[in-house]
Protein backbone atom coordinates (compact mmCIF):
# COMPACT_ATOMS: atom_id res chain seq x y z
CA UNK A 1 0.00 0.00 0.00
CA UNK A 2 1.12 3.89 -0.42
CA UNK A 3 1.99 5.68 2.35
CA UNK A 4 -0.41 8.08 4.27
CA UNK A 5 -0.16 11.24 3.48
CA UNK A 6 -1.74 12.27 6.62
CA UNK A 7 -4.46 11.64 9.12
CA UNK A 8 -7.18 13.53 9.34
CA UNK A 9 -7.28 15.11 12.73
CA UNK A 10 -8.53 18.76 14.62
CA UNK A 11 -12.01 18.31 12.05
CA UNK A 12 -15.62 18.93 13.58
CA UNK A 13 -17.90 16.01 13.32
CA UNK A 14 -21.24 17.34 11.78
CA UNK A 15 -23.66 18.70 13.89
CA UNK A 16 -26.13 15.81 13.74
CA UNK A 17 -28.45 13.46 15.90
CA UNK A 18 -29.61 16.13 18.44
CA UNK A 19 -32.75 17.60 20.10
CA UNK A 20 -32.91 20.79 18.19
CA UNK A 21 -35.61 22.24 20.51
CA UNK A 22 -34.36 20.74 23.82
CA UNK A 23 -30.71 21.99 22.75
CA UNK A 24 -31.87 25.73 22.66
CA UNK A 25 -32.45 27.28 26.15
CA UNK A 26 -33.80 30.05 25.30
CA UNK A 27 -36.53 28.34 22.91
CA UNK A 28 -37.33 25.44 25.51
CA UNK A 29 -37.44 28.07 28.13
CA UNK A 30 -39.35 30.58 26.15
CA UNK A 31 -42.17 27.98 25.55
CA UNK A 32 -42.55 26.83 28.97
CA UNK A 33 -43.09 30.27 30.17
CA UNK A 34 -45.87 30.96 27.94
CA UNK A 35 -47.72 27.64 27.70
CA UNK A 36 -50.41 26.96 30.10
CA UNK A 37 -48.93 24.98 33.09
CA UNK A 38 -51.32 21.90 32.49
CA UNK A 39 -50.18 21.95 28.80
CA UNK A 40 -46.64 22.44 29.04
CA UNK A 41 -45.08 18.88 29.22
CA UNK A 42 -47.32 17.96 26.88
CA UNK A 43 -46.19 20.78 24.64
CA UNK A 44 -42.65 20.00 25.91
CA UNK A 45 -42.85 16.24 24.60
CA UNK A 46 -44.12 17.30 21.18
CA UNK A 47 -41.88 19.96 20.40
CA UNK A 48 -38.83 17.77 21.41
CA UNK A 49 -40.33 14.85 19.20
CA UNK A 50 -40.14 17.18 16.00
CA UNK A 51 -36.57 18.27 17.64
CA UNK A 52 -34.80 15.17 17.32
CA UNK A 53 -36.18 14.75 13.75
CA UNK A 54 -35.21 18.17 12.46
CA UNK A 55 -31.79 17.20 14.24
CA UNK A 56 -31.06 14.25 12.19
CA UNK A 57 -29.44 13.29 9.89
CA UNK A 58 -31.87 12.06 7.63
CA UNK A 59 -33.77 15.68 7.92
CA UNK A 60 -30.75 17.50 7.15
CA UNK A 61 -30.02 15.47 4.14
CA UNK A 62 -33.44 16.30 2.34
CA UNK A 63 -32.55 19.51 3.31
CA UNK A 64 -29.51 19.29 1.36
CA UNK A 65 -31.33 17.40 -1.33
CA UNK A 66 -33.99 20.24 -1.95
CA UNK A 67 -31.51 22.58 -2.45
CA UNK A 68 -28.97 20.52 -4.62
CA UNK A 69 -32.09 19.52 -7.31
CA UNK A 70 -34.18 22.72 -7.17
CA UNK A 71 -37.50 22.91 -9.00
CA UNK A 72 -37.92 22.51 -12.73
CA UNK A 73 -41.05 24.21 -14.40
CA UNK A 74 -42.93 22.03 -17.21
CA UNK A 75 -45.16 24.51 -19.08
CA UNK A 76 -46.69 22.13 -21.51
CA UNK A 77 -46.41 17.82 -21.75
CA UNK A 78 -45.04 16.12 -24.82
CA UNK A 79 -47.57 16.72 -26.83
CA UNK A 80 -47.96 20.87 -26.53
CA UNK A 81 -50.90 21.13 -23.69
CA UNK A 82 -50.23 23.49 -21.19
CA UNK A 83 -49.58 21.75 -18.01
CA UNK A 84 -48.13 24.96 -15.90
CA UNK A 85 -46.76 21.95 -13.45
CA UNK A 86 -43.53 22.29 -11.38
CA UNK A 87 -41.87 18.92 -10.32
CA UNK A 88 -39.74 18.97 -7.12
CA UNK A 89 -37.06 16.59 -5.95
CA UNK A 90 -38.95 13.74 -3.84
CA UNK A 91 -36.89 15.27 -0.81
CA UNK A 92 -39.08 18.38 -1.14
CA UNK A 93 -42.14 16.17 -0.33
CA UNK A 94 -40.83 14.49 2.81
CA UNK A 95 -40.16 18.04 3.82
CA UNK A 96 -43.80 19.31 3.49
CA UNK A 97 -45.04 16.18 4.70
CA UNK A 98 -42.93 16.56 7.67
CA UNK A 99 -43.85 20.08 8.16
CA UNK A 100 -47.84 20.05 7.56
CA UNK A 101 -48.15 16.55 9.48
CA UNK A 102 -46.31 18.35 12.34
CA UNK A 103 -49.46 20.77 12.11
CA UNK A 104 -47.37 23.99 11.06
CA UNK A 105 -50.61 24.86 8.98
CA UNK A 106 -52.82 25.05 12.11
CA UNK A 107 -52.48 27.23 14.73
CA UNK A 108 -56.25 27.26 15.51
CA UNK A 109 -57.64 24.21 16.45
CA UNK A 110 -55.37 24.19 19.76
CA UNK A 111 -55.10 25.90 23.30
CA UNK A 112 -52.18 28.14 22.79
CA UNK A 113 -51.80 27.06 18.69
CA UNK A 114 -49.83 30.01 17.56
CA UNK A 115 -47.16 29.63 20.32
CA UNK A 116 -46.70 25.86 19.47
CA UNK A 117 -47.10 26.76 15.90
CA UNK A 118 -44.42 29.08 15.80
CA UNK A 119 -42.12 26.93 18.02
CA UNK A 120 -41.97 24.10 15.96
CA UNK A 121 -41.59 27.00 12.83
CA UNK A 122 -38.53 27.69 14.68
CA UNK A 123 -37.32 24.06 15.10
CA UNK A 124 -38.29 22.53 12.00
CA UNK A 125 -37.20 25.51 9.56
CA UNK A 126 -33.77 24.82 10.94
CA UNK A 127 -33.87 21.73 8.72
CA UNK A 128 -34.30 23.69 4.93
CA UNK A 129 -36.19 26.80 5.14
CA UNK A 130 -37.32 27.31 1.41
CA UNK A 131 -40.30 24.55 2.06
CA UNK A 132 -41.49 27.22 5.03
CA UNK A 133 -42.87 29.83 2.67
CA UNK A 134 -46.08 27.63 1.12
CA UNK A 135 -46.51 26.28 4.76
CA UNK A 136 -46.67 29.86 5.76
CA UNK A 137 -48.78 31.09 3.41
CA UNK A 138 -51.16 28.39 4.06
CA UNK A 139 -51.63 28.94 7.85
CA UNK A 140 -51.59 32.95 7.12
CA UNK A 141 -54.72 32.41 4.34
CA UNK A 142 -57.17 31.03 6.76
CA UNK A 143 -57.33 34.74 9.12
CA UNK A 144 -58.24 36.16 5.48
CA UNK A 145 -60.55 33.97 4.20
CA UNK A 146 -62.68 33.78 7.70
CA UNK A 147 -63.79 37.13 6.58
CA UNK A 148 -66.27 35.12 4.04
CA UNK A 149 -67.66 32.78 5.52
CA UNK A 150 -68.94 30.43 2.84
CA UNK A 151 -65.03 30.39 1.39
CA UNK A 152 -64.13 29.36 4.95
CA UNK A 153 -66.12 26.38 5.68
CA UNK A 154 -64.79 25.17 1.85
CA UNK A 155 -61.14 25.81 2.25
CA UNK A 156 -60.30 25.95 6.28
CA UNK A 157 -60.50 22.36 6.81
CA UNK A 158 -57.93 21.66 3.89
CA UNK A 159 -55.53 24.05 4.83
CA UNK A 160 -55.77 23.50 8.42
CA UNK A 161 -55.53 19.32 7.54
CA UNK A 162 -52.46 17.40 8.80
CA UNK A 163 -52.33 15.47 5.53
CA UNK A 164 -50.00 16.74 2.66
CA UNK A 165 -52.17 15.78 -0.62
CA UNK A 166 -49.75 17.34 -3.20
CA UNK A 167 -50.83 17.09 -7.31
CA UNK A 168 -53.37 19.25 -9.40
CA UNK A 169 -54.75 15.90 -10.89
CA UNK A 170 -58.28 16.53 -8.99
CA UNK A 171 -60.47 19.81 -7.64
CA UNK A 172 -59.98 20.53 -3.94
CA UNK A 173 -63.09 18.91 -2.93
CA UNK A 174 -61.44 15.40 -3.90
CA UNK A 175 -58.74 16.08 -1.83
CA UNK A 176 -57.43 15.73 1.99
CA UNK A 177 -55.53 18.82 2.17
CA UNK A 178 -54.39 21.71 0.51
CA UNK A 179 -51.77 24.40 0.44
CA UNK A 180 -52.01 28.29 -0.11
CA UNK A 181 -50.21 31.03 -2.05
CA UNK A 182 -50.23 34.62 -2.03
CA UNK A 183 -49.91 36.85 -5.62
CA UNK A 184 -49.68 40.26 -4.17
CA UNK A 185 -46.69 42.51 -6.13
CA UNK A 186 -47.08 43.15 -9.74
CA UNK A 187 -43.98 44.52 -12.04
CA UNK A 188 -44.35 48.10 -11.96
CA UNK A 189 -45.44 48.82 -8.33
CA UNK A 190 -43.57 46.00 -5.94
CA UNK A 191 -45.04 47.06 -2.36
CA UNK A 192 -46.78 49.85 -3.72
CA UNK A 193 -49.61 47.15 -4.35
CA UNK A 194 -52.50 49.79 -5.32
CA UNK A 195 -50.35 50.27 -8.63
CA UNK A 196 -51.28 46.55 -9.35
CA UNK A 197 -52.90 46.79 -13.16
CA UNK A 198 -54.35 43.29 -13.13
CA UNK A 199 -58.41 43.46 -13.89
CA UNK A 200 -61.41 41.83 -12.64
CA UNK A 201 -64.62 41.44 -14.42
CA UNK A 202 -67.24 40.12 -12.75
CA UNK A 203 -69.17 36.66 -14.01
CA UNK A 204 -72.14 37.28 -11.61
CA UNK A 205 -74.01 40.14 -10.74
CA UNK A 206 -73.36 42.13 -7.36
CA UNK A 207 -74.53 39.93 -4.82
CA UNK A 208 -73.06 38.56 -1.44
CA UNK A 209 -69.23 38.12 -0.85
CA UNK A 210 -68.00 35.02 -3.04
CA UNK A 211 -69.52 36.35 -6.33
CA UNK A 212 -67.14 34.77 -9.76
CA UNK A 213 -64.86 37.04 -11.80
CA UNK A 214 -62.45 36.22 -13.88
CA UNK A 215 -59.05 37.85 -14.12
CA UNK A 216 -56.30 39.66 -16.20
CA UNK A 217 -53.56 40.81 -16.12
CA UNK A 218 -50.04 38.87 -14.40
CA UNK A 219 -47.89 38.91 -11.01
CA UNK A 220 -44.40 39.24 -10.87
CA UNK A 221 -43.35 37.30 -7.85
CA UNK A 222 -45.68 34.14 -7.21
CA UNK A 223 -43.56 31.78 -5.02
CA UNK A 224 -44.99 27.91 -4.55
CA UNK A 225 -46.75 28.13 -7.63
CA UNK A 226 -47.76 24.39 -7.37
CA UNK A 227 -50.32 25.45 -4.15
CA UNK A 228 -53.44 24.44 -4.36
CA UNK A 229 -55.28 27.72 -4.12
CA UNK A 230 -54.07 31.71 -3.99
CA UNK A 231 -55.37 34.92 -2.61
CA UNK A 232 -54.11 37.74 -4.89
CA UNK A 233 -55.02 41.27 -5.62
CA UNK A 234 -56.79 42.36 -8.46
CA UNK A 235 -58.88 45.63 -9.85
CA UNK A 236 -62.41 45.49 -9.68
CA UNK A 237 -64.59 48.04 -10.23
CA UNK A 238 -64.58 49.41 -6.74
CA UNK A 239 -61.03 48.97 -6.58
CA UNK A 240 -58.14 46.61 -5.04
CA UNK A 241 -59.89 43.24 -4.03
CA UNK A 242 -58.63 40.05 -3.08
CA UNK A 243 -59.80 37.39 -4.88
CA UNK A 244 -59.81 33.38 -4.11
CA UNK A 245 -57.85 31.20 -7.31
CA UNK A 246 -57.51 27.48 -7.05
CA UNK A 247 -55.19 26.06 -9.61
CA UNK A 248 -57.79 23.10 -10.37
CA UNK A 249 -61.64 24.31 -10.97
CA UNK A 250 -64.47 22.05 -9.01
CA UNK A 251 -65.51 20.25 -12.29
CA UNK A 252 -61.25 19.35 -12.44
CA UNK A 253 -60.09 21.20 -15.39
CA UNK A 254 -57.41 23.89 -15.10
CA UNK A 255 -57.85 27.29 -14.33
CA UNK A 256 -56.53 29.80 -16.41
CA UNK A 257 -52.52 30.19 -14.49
CA UNK A 258 -49.99 30.55 -16.89
CA UNK A 259 -46.41 29.99 -15.48
CA UNK A 260 -44.49 32.22 -17.37
CA UNK A 261 -40.86 31.02 -15.53
CA UNK A 262 -39.23 30.29 -12.35
CA UNK A 263 -37.26 33.18 -10.86
CA UNK A 264 -33.22 32.70 -10.30
CA UNK A 265 -32.69 33.63 -6.62
CA UNK A 266 -29.90 34.50 -4.27
CA UNK A 267 -31.24 31.71 -2.08
CA UNK A 268 -34.19 29.79 -1.15
CA UNK A 269 -33.14 27.60 -3.88
CA UNK A 270 -35.48 24.68 -3.16
CA UNK A 271 -38.51 26.88 -3.27
CA UNK A 272 -39.96 28.15 -6.74
CA UNK A 273 -40.88 31.22 -7.14
CA UNK A 274 -42.59 32.58 -10.15
CA UNK A 275 -44.04 35.24 -12.54
CA UNK A 276 -47.40 33.83 -13.46
CA UNK A 277 -49.64 35.30 -16.20
CA UNK A 278 -53.89 35.71 -15.89
CA UNK A 279 -55.09 35.02 -19.19
CA UNK A 280 -58.40 36.51 -18.82
CA UNK A 281 -60.43 33.30 -18.23
CA UNK A 282 -58.88 32.55 -14.76
CA UNK A 283 -61.73 32.11 -12.55
CA UNK A 284 -61.83 33.98 -9.57
CA UNK A 285 -63.77 34.30 -6.48
CA UNK A 286 -64.36 37.08 -4.57
CA UNK A 287 -63.24 37.58 -0.72
CA UNK A 288 -64.64 40.98 1.23
CA UNK A 289 -65.97 43.53 -0.09
CA UNK A 290 -64.51 45.54 -3.58
CA UNK A 291 -61.74 47.80 -2.42
CA UNK A 292 -60.94 46.47 0.37
CA UNK A 293 -58.84 43.99 -1.30
CA UNK A 294 -55.52 45.47 1.25
CA UNK A 295 -57.22 45.25 4.42
CA UNK A 296 -58.36 42.01 3.47
CA UNK A 297 -55.02 40.32 2.64
CA UNK A 298 -53.44 42.07 5.39
CA UNK A 299 -54.58 39.49 7.81
CA UNK A 300 -52.74 37.18 5.83
CA UNK A 301 -49.46 39.49 5.90
CA UNK A 302 -49.80 39.80 9.45
CA UNK A 303 -49.21 36.24 9.65
CA UNK A 304 -46.28 35.62 7.46
CA UNK A 305 -44.30 38.91 8.90
CA UNK A 306 -45.20 36.46 12.17
CA UNK A 307 -43.08 33.92 10.43
CA UNK A 308 -40.43 36.45 8.95
CA UNK A 309 -39.69 36.84 12.60
CA UNK A 310 -39.62 33.48 13.68
CA UNK A 311 -37.74 32.28 10.38
CA UNK A 312 -34.76 34.55 11.13
CA UNK A 313 -34.82 33.88 14.35
CA UNK A 314 -34.62 30.02 13.63
CA UNK A 315 -32.00 30.65 10.70
CA UNK A 316 -29.64 32.73 13.44
CA UNK A 317 -30.38 30.40 16.05
CA UNK A 318 -29.04 27.47 13.35
CA UNK A 319 -25.97 30.06 12.27
CA UNK A 320 -25.37 30.07 16.09
CA UNK A 321 -25.31 26.32 16.74
CA UNK A 322 -23.07 25.63 14.01
CA UNK A 323 -20.92 28.24 15.06
CA UNK A 324 -20.23 26.80 18.95
CA UNK A 325 -20.52 23.26 17.56
CA UNK A 326 -17.26 24.36 15.42
CA UNK A 327 -15.35 26.00 17.97
CA UNK A 328 -16.01 23.21 20.84
CA UNK A 329 -14.34 20.78 18.45
CA UNK A 330 -11.61 22.67 16.57
CA UNK A 331 -8.12 23.59 18.42
CA UNK A 332 -5.63 26.21 17.53
CA UNK A 333 -2.57 27.07 19.00
CA UNK A 334 -2.93 24.38 21.72
CA UNK A 335 -6.74 24.63 23.17
CA UNK A 336 -10.14 25.17 21.89
CA UNK A 337 -11.23 27.91 19.65
CA UNK A 338 -14.36 27.77 22.01
CA UNK A 339 -11.65 28.81 24.82
CA UNK A 340 -10.03 31.54 22.84
CA UNK A 341 -10.76 34.82 25.03
CA UNK A 342 -11.41 36.52 21.49
CA UNK A 343 -13.67 33.85 19.84
CA UNK A 344 -15.47 33.49 22.78
CA UNK A 345 -16.60 37.06 22.76
CA UNK A 346 -17.70 36.38 19.28
CA UNK A 347 -19.77 32.88 19.74
CA UNK A 348 -21.23 35.05 22.93
CA UNK A 349 -22.10 38.13 21.08
CA UNK A 350 -23.86 35.72 18.01
CA UNK A 351 -26.01 33.41 20.85
CA UNK A 352 -26.83 37.14 22.72
CA UNK A 353 -28.27 38.33 19.10
CA UNK A 354 -30.25 35.26 18.32
CA UNK A 355 -31.77 34.88 21.90
CA UNK A 356 -33.03 38.41 21.73
CA UNK A 357 -34.63 37.38 18.33
CA UNK A 358 -35.80 33.58 19.80
CA UNK A 359 -37.61 35.60 22.81
CA UNK A 360 -39.30 38.32 20.49
CA UNK A 361 -40.36 36.34 18.14
CA UNK A 362 -42.02 33.86 21.09
CA UNK A 363 -43.99 36.76 22.71
CA UNK A 364 -45.52 38.20 19.48
CA UNK A 365 -47.03 34.16 18.76
CA UNK A 366 -47.58 34.23 22.69
CA UNK A 367 -49.77 37.93 21.53
CA UNK A 368 -51.63 36.71 18.98
CA UNK A 369 -52.97 33.59 20.41
CA UNK A 370 -54.04 36.39 23.43
CA UNK A 371 -55.79 37.92 20.47
CA UNK A 372 -57.30 34.81 18.93
CA UNK A 373 -58.70 33.59 22.50
CA UNK A 374 -60.91 36.90 22.77
CA UNK A 375 -60.18 37.38 26.22
CA UNK A 376 -59.96 40.17 28.26
CA UNK A 377 -56.07 40.83 26.98
CA UNK A 378 -57.37 40.56 23.43
CA UNK A 379 -57.78 44.65 22.57
CA UNK A 380 -54.65 45.32 24.31
CA UNK A 381 -52.77 42.52 22.51
CA UNK A 382 -53.93 43.51 18.96
CA UNK A 383 -52.83 46.90 19.76
CA UNK A 384 -49.08 45.56 20.89
CA UNK A 385 -48.99 43.79 17.65
CA UNK A 386 -50.15 46.43 15.74
CA UNK A 387 -46.98 48.30 16.75
CA UNK A 388 -44.38 45.20 17.69
CA UNK A 389 -44.81 43.16 14.88
CA UNK A 390 -43.68 45.45 11.51
CA UNK A 391 -40.86 46.86 14.41
CA UNK A 392 -39.57 43.20 14.76
CA UNK A 393 -39.87 42.03 11.50
CA UNK A 394 -37.64 45.32 10.11
CA UNK A 395 -35.25 44.70 13.28
CA UNK A 396 -34.96 40.67 13.36
CA UNK A 397 -34.74 40.14 9.61
CA UNK A 398 -32.10 42.62 9.26
CA UNK A 399 -30.21 41.30 11.93
CA UNK A 400 -29.77 38.15 10.07
CA UNK A 401 -27.29 38.89 6.90
CA UNK A 402 -24.62 40.25 9.82
CA UNK A 403 -25.03 37.08 11.89
CA UNK A 404 -25.02 34.63 9.13
CA UNK A 405 -22.12 36.31 7.50
CA UNK A 406 -19.86 36.42 11.38
CA UNK A 407 -21.04 32.65 11.72
CA UNK A 408 -19.45 31.33 9.23
CA UNK A 409 -16.26 33.23 9.17
CA UNK A 410 -16.13 30.81 12.99
CA UNK A 411 -15.82 28.35 10.87
CA UNK A 412 -12.85 29.96 8.67
CA UNK A 413 -12.60 28.60 5.30
CA UNK A 414 -14.85 25.19 5.79
CA UNK A 415 -17.76 27.34 6.35
CA UNK A 416 -16.97 28.84 3.21
CA UNK A 417 -17.38 25.45 0.75
CA UNK A 418 -20.85 24.49 -0.50
CA UNK A 419 -20.55 20.96 1.77
CA UNK A 420 -20.84 23.36 5.16
CA UNK A 421 -24.35 24.48 5.94
CA UNK A 422 -22.92 28.12 6.22
CA UNK A 423 -23.46 29.30 2.63
CA UNK A 424 -26.84 28.13 2.41
CA UNK A 425 -27.79 29.86 5.51
CA UNK A 426 -25.37 32.95 4.19
CA UNK A 427 -27.77 33.54 1.06
CA UNK A 428 -30.71 32.70 2.77
CA UNK A 429 -30.54 35.30 5.66
CA UNK A 430 -31.89 38.57 3.29
CA UNK A 431 -34.77 36.52 2.62
CA UNK A 432 -37.05 37.57 5.46
CA UNK A 433 -36.26 41.11 4.94
CA UNK A 434 -37.44 41.20 1.68
CA UNK A 435 -40.77 39.14 1.82
CA UNK A 436 -44.21 40.98 3.23
CA UNK A 437 -42.50 44.36 2.97
CA UNK A 438 -38.87 45.68 2.85
CA UNK A 439 -37.37 47.53 5.42
CA UNK A 440 -38.82 51.00 4.91
CA UNK A 441 -41.83 49.53 4.24
CA UNK A 442 -41.74 48.36 7.99
CA UNK A 443 -40.40 51.30 9.39
CA UNK A 444 -43.01 53.16 7.50
CA UNK A 445 -45.58 51.40 8.78
CA UNK A 446 -44.67 51.83 12.21
CA UNK A 447 -45.22 55.53 11.87
CA UNK A 448 -48.34 54.95 10.27
CA UNK A 449 -49.44 53.02 13.69
CA UNK A 450 -48.25 55.89 15.58
CA UNK A 451 -50.47 58.23 13.55
CA UNK A 452 -53.82 56.09 13.08
CA UNK A 453 -53.86 53.80 16.15
CA UNK A 454 -52.73 55.44 19.27
CA UNK A 455 -53.48 52.56 21.23
CA UNK A 456 -50.91 50.84 19.63
CA UNK A 457 -47.97 53.25 21.46
CA UNK A 458 -49.91 53.04 24.58
CA UNK A 459 -49.88 48.64 24.62
CA UNK A 460 -46.37 49.11 23.49
CA UNK A 461 -44.99 51.17 26.18
CA UNK A 462 -46.91 49.14 28.39
CA UNK A 463 -44.92 46.18 27.59
CA UNK A 464 -41.51 47.47 28.02
CA UNK A 465 -43.02 49.44 30.91
CA UNK A 466 -43.13 46.19 33.46
CA UNK A 467 -39.06 45.96 33.20
CA UNK A 468 -38.64 49.67 34.77
CA UNK A 469 -36.22 50.02 36.99
CA UNK A 470 -35.01 46.58 36.60
CA UNK A 471 -32.05 48.06 34.73
CA UNK A 472 -30.56 51.84 34.35
CA UNK A 473 -29.18 51.34 30.77
CA UNK A 474 -32.76 50.21 29.80
CA UNK A 475 -34.51 53.00 31.88
CA UNK A 476 -32.38 55.31 29.75
CA UNK A 477 -32.94 53.63 26.26
CA UNK A 478 -36.68 53.76 26.95
CA UNK A 479 -36.02 57.43 27.67
CA UNK A 480 -34.26 58.04 24.43
CA UNK A 481 -37.00 56.20 22.88
CA UNK A 482 -39.48 59.23 24.32
CA UNK A 483 -37.33 61.93 23.21
CA UNK A 484 -37.00 60.43 19.65
CA UNK A 485 -41.35 60.05 19.84
CA UNK A 486 -41.41 63.73 20.79
CA UNK A 487 -39.70 65.13 17.85
CA UNK A 488 -42.13 64.42 14.69
CA UNK A 489 -40.49 66.63 12.02
CA UNK A 490 -38.42 64.99 9.42
CA UNK A 491 -39.49 61.83 11.26
CA UNK A 492 -39.88 59.74 8.08
CA UNK A 493 -36.19 60.08 7.11
CA UNK A 494 -35.35 58.95 10.68
CA UNK A 495 -37.75 56.03 11.10
CA UNK A 496 -35.36 53.09 11.00
CA UNK A 497 -33.42 54.68 13.48
CA UNK A 498 -37.09 54.82 15.76
CA UNK A 499 -37.73 51.45 14.97
CA UNK A 500 -34.28 50.10 15.73
CA UNK A 501 -34.36 51.92 18.91
CA UNK A 502 -38.30 50.71 19.75
CA UNK A 503 -37.31 47.29 19.21
CA UNK A 504 -34.24 46.64 20.75
CA UNK A 505 -35.68 48.65 24.44
CA UNK A 506 -38.75 45.82 23.83
CA UNK A 507 -36.03 42.97 22.98
CA UNK A 508 -34.11 44.37 26.53
CA UNK A 509 -37.30 44.53 28.42
CA UNK A 510 -38.38 41.04 27.63
CA UNK A 511 -34.92 39.47 28.00
CA UNK A 512 -34.30 41.56 31.99
CA UNK A 513 -37.54 40.11 33.11
CA UNK A 514 -37.02 36.54 31.38
CA UNK A 515 -33.51 35.63 30.74
CA UNK A 516 -30.68 34.59 32.64
CA UNK A 517 -29.11 37.60 34.49
CA UNK A 518 -26.18 37.28 32.39
CA UNK A 519 -28.04 37.43 29.28
CA UNK A 520 -29.74 40.39 30.22
CA UNK A 521 -27.02 42.13 31.66
CA UNK A 522 -24.93 41.30 28.38
CA UNK A 523 -27.78 42.52 26.43
CA UNK A 524 -28.07 46.01 28.33
CA UNK A 525 -24.45 47.08 28.02
CA UNK A 526 -24.00 46.17 24.86
CA UNK A 527 -27.06 47.18 22.71
CA UNK A 528 -28.72 49.66 25.08
CA UNK A 529 -25.79 51.26 26.93
CA UNK A 530 -23.36 52.26 23.73
CA UNK A 531 -20.79 49.78 24.59
CA UNK A 532 -20.50 47.96 21.70
CA UNK A 533 -18.68 48.00 18.17
CA UNK A 534 -20.11 47.80 14.69
CA UNK A 535 -19.28 44.30 14.69
CA UNK A 536 -20.08 40.86 16.83
CA UNK A 537 -17.42 40.46 18.88
CA UNK A 538 -17.09 43.39 21.07
CA UNK A 539 -19.64 42.97 24.34
CA UNK A 540 -17.77 45.04 26.71
CA UNK A 541 -15.49 43.79 29.41
CA UNK A 542 -17.65 42.36 32.21
CA UNK A 543 -19.75 40.14 30.11
CA UNK A 544 -20.08 36.79 31.26
CA UNK A 545 -19.02 35.23 28.25
CA UNK A 546 -18.27 31.66 29.38
CA UNK A 547 -22.04 31.40 30.44
CA UNK A 548 -23.47 32.66 27.04
CA UNK A 549 -21.44 30.69 25.02
CA UNK A 550 -22.27 27.44 27.00
CA UNK A 551 -26.06 28.33 27.14
CA UNK A 552 -26.09 28.49 23.32
CA UNK A 553 -23.90 25.46 22.59
CA UNK A 554 -26.22 23.01 21.11
CA UNK A 555 -26.00 19.70 23.02
CA UNK A 556 -29.15 17.94 24.30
Amino acid sequence: MPPSTHTVTNQASPLVDYDVFTADSALAEGVARHVAPERAEEVRAELSELGRAAGSAQAQEWGRQANANPPVLRTHDRFGHRVDEVDFHPAWHQLMERAVGAGLTDPFSRPDGQLRRSAAFLVWSQVEPGHGCPVSMTHAAVPALRQDPALAAEWEPLLTSRRYDYGLDRPASAKRGAIAGMGMTEKQGGSDVRANTTEATPLTGAGASGAEYTLLGHKWFCSAPMSDVFLVLAQASGGLTCFLVPRVLPDGTRNGFRIQRLKDKLGNRSNASSEVEFDGTTWARRVGEEGRGVATILEMVAATRLDCVTGSAALMRQAVAQAVHHAGHRSVFGRPLVEQPLMRNVLADLALESEAATTLALRLAAAHDSVAGGGERAASERAFLRLALPAAKYWVTKRCVPLAGEALECLGGNGYVEESPMPGLLRESPLNSLWEGSGNVQALDVLRALQRSPGSLDAFLGEIGRAHGADHRLDAAVKDVFTRLADLEGIEARARRLVERMTLVLQGSLLVRFAPPEVADAFCASRLGGDWGAAFGTLPSGADLEALVERARPVA
